[in-house]
């Protein structure tokens, strides 16, 4: 496995394969003016989402968490926020500020659409040229944060799609990775699995906090199972028929030895090298916006069935193992590793095939929902607006 990769090298010491210049919206009422920033500079992307207003306590805090840690994630160049009012723009800026890199920010209100989009603009087209000539640089393996989840799931994914990420993982592992895994729902059955490979008591307890503190909004609102979406009508089409049958491919990304290192909240950054747990919902846009908020450059995301998702911030990876999958919607699919049920590579040779492509994207190559356009920014939500 090679030991480098081409990234930029940002202020605060992490090192990104992307080099956007965003336009960040703190709030819903400032999507039209992000996004004709965006259309008036090329090369700026616009980030646009449904909320942020009305929003309260652990919901507000969040939603916060997630759009500095968008703005902070190390694709990014440099950041021009906008929102209604100063105040929550500000809060914004100063968090991504703190990573050293460029950002700025403009409340609309007190000066209307067209005076924030000419200021916004100007700042913008300065980004956009100044980003463009920085260079990537060489990084030592242990500089890239890595991130996984699964979506559309079948057979094949806990048997072929899942394993290749595990034995890629405990690739990455021994190379001193910072690496993450998630989607709390979709571990039920499977949990006490997960606790056992966690380090030690401290890191065992903080995950089943989190497991506990799912299944007590499970309980609050008299769900007795989760049968209307877990699994999803597609899982029960693909031949998943249980919670349990979906934990146990669910897990098979983690590998064989890589061990549980610590536990993050929603959105929450890793302090040291390691695989950590991430509570997170299982929505395969929520989840792989949390990773970016997190920190994480690159995105590990097997599917058995196909599915489309892709970020703004962070390139995500397809790896299929069904055959019928990888002929049907083979242009979303990055990594073809249907070899393995068909006994035809082994599972060392499809993790290796996962980390030559990542190898490819790190070094700037277009994952297929970049070059589809897919840059789907969901933010978790836990309340309903005041």
């Amino acid at each position: 496995m090679k030991t480098t990769f081409q990234g930029y090298r940002r202020e605060n010491g992490r090192v990104g394969v992307r080099n956007h210049v965003i336009v960040l919206p703190v709030d819903d009422l400032s999507n039209a003016a992000a996004e004709a920033v965006a259309n008036n500079i090329k090369g700026a992307l616009a980030i646009p989402h449904p909320y942020g207003r009305l929003q309260f306590g652990a919901d507000l805090d969040l939603h916060f968490r997630t759009l500095i840690g968008a703005g902070s994630n190390p694709n990014v160049a440099a950041v021009v926020v906008i929102g209604i009012e100063e105040q929550w723009t500000k809060k914004v800026v100063d968090g991504i500020a703190a990573t050293g890199k460029p950002v700025q920010g403009f409340g609309i209100e007190l000066h209307g659409d067209h005076d924030t989009i000419m200021r916004a603009s100007k700042v913008a087209r300065e980004y956009v040229q100044w980003a463009s000539e920085l260079v990537r640089v060489e990084c030592p393996l242990s500089d890239l944060w890595v991130s996984t989840k699964c979506g559309e799931s079948d057979t094949t994914s806990g048997c072929g799609g899942n394993p290749t990420v595990g034995d890629a993982f405990d690739k990455l592992y021994a190379a001193g990775c910072t690496l993450v895994f998630g989607e709390t729902t979709e571990l039920t059955g499977g949990e006490q699995l997960v606790a056992a490979r966690c380090r030690d008591d401290k890191v065992r307890a903080d995950f089943m906090r989190m497991f506990d503190r799912y299944q007590g909004v499970i309980e609050r609102h008299k769900t007795s199972d989760l049968s209307d979406s877990q699994p999803t009508k597609g899982n029960i089409a693909g031949g998943l028929t249980t919670i349990e049958e979906k934990a146990l491919g669910n897990i098979q990304k983690i590998g064989r030895v890589c061990t549980v290192d610590g536990v993050l909240d929603k959105a929450e950054v890793p302090t040291h090298a390691g695989l950590w747990f991430m509570d997170s919902s299982s929505a395969a846009a929520e989840m792989v916006t949390l990773c970016a908020a997190s920190g994480f450059a690159v995105h590990f995301f097997p599917t058995g069935q196909g599915n489309v998702i892709g970020n703004p911030i962070l390139p995500v990876i397809k790896v299929c193992a069904n055959p019928r999958t990888v002929r049907t919607m083979s242009e979303h699919i990055d990594v073809d590793t249907s070899g393995l049920l068909q006994r035809e590579i082994t599972m060392d040779q499809a993790g290796d095939m996962l980390l030559e492509m990542m190898f490819r994207t790190a070094n700037g190559r277009l994952t297929a929902a970049e070059a589809l356009g897919h840059r789907e920014f969901v933010l978790t939500r836990l309340y309903e607006s005041a």
